[in-house]
């Protein structure tokens, strides 16, 4: 599922990071890496959304966040 499809509250990892290079870069630089755990704080209904990873928030707009795909974090993860 898309990053902007998760539910508020809710751990998922970062399945696939599809955006154009310079963001990659950047996300990855912020720490939104394949595999890495990201908490949906909070989204808009137009597809923004704010994050929690690796203690930091960051807010992210939709066409980021479309290109963002997560899964359900299991229990122990």
């Amino acid at each position: 599922m898309k990053l902007y499809e998760g539910e508020i509250g809710k751990t998922y990892i970062v399945y696939s990071v599809m955006v154009k290079d310079a963001i990659t870069r950047r996300l990855e630089a912020l720490g939104v890496n394949e595999l890495t755990p990201v908490t949906l704080m909070n989204k808009k209904g137009s597809g923004t959304v704010i994050i929690k990873v690796r203690g930091t928030r960051l807010a992210l707009g939709r066409r980021i966040s479309e290109g963002i795909e997560i899964r359900e974090a299991a229990k122990h993860e």
